[in-house]
């Protein structure tokens, strides 16, 4: 369980046949074989770590459901560890599976900050909320708007800082994760209605 918090921003060392070798210096002094790290929203487990490396080894399913298949040698990633119990929980809670990949609709400037208007699937979009949660490449972002297509996040100074964001253009493909709870509520009333 994550977050949404990241802690660093690596940057993809190979990917290829399978694995995925990010380099992240913090990451890989505290990871070790069997850790399991988000690389941008997407629950990873550690094959190897060392030499300010980590490295995972990503299988069709989860290369064909998010952007990491998309990934090349330079892209830069965010990377959060795995919630401990007694750390704070300063984001919301994310499982790190993602539930569809966005497109960029727009991105306009807010003096400081950002507007980024995503497009997202209609099953991510039935669980969303305005002033909700929701993950966009494993960072934890307050909806700020919604439509038929899609909805809005603002980012501020310190998200753009912080993490993969600030590089959002039109068209750019993001993962997506819906929060948890926005998923169950709606489970149970489809249940319910069903009945």
């Amino acid at each position: 369980m994550f977050t949404g918090i990241v802690r660093e921003v690596g940057t993809v060392a190979a990917s290829e046949d399978g694995r995925l070798v990010v380099a992240a210096p913090e990451a890989a002094a505290g990871a070790a074989p069997g850790d399991s790290l988000a690389v941008s929203g997407v629950c990873l487990t550690v094959v190897e770590a060392g030499d300010g490396r980590v490295a995972f080894d990503v299988v069709p399913e989860t290369l064909s459901r998010s952007t990491l298949g998309g990934l090349r040698t330079g892209d830069p990633v965010n990377l959060e560890p795995p919630l401990r119990v007694g750390d704070l929980l300063g984001g919301h809670i994310v499982q790190g599976h993602v539930d569809g990949v966005g497109r960029v609709r727009s991105v306009v400037e807010e003096d400081a900050d950002r507007r980024v208007w995503i497009d997202a699937p209609a099953d991510v979009l039935r669980t969303c909320v305005e002033k909700g949660s929701i993950a966009v490449d494993g960072v934890s972002l307050t909806i700020a708007g919604l439509d038929e297509s899609g909805f809005a996040v603002a980012l501020i100074p310190h998200t753009l800082e912080a993490t993969t964001l600030a590089r959002l253009e039109q068209g750019y493909r993001v993962n997506l994760e819906a929060d948890v709870l926005g998923k169950v509520v709606e489970r149970l009333v489809a249940e319910r209605l069903g009945s």
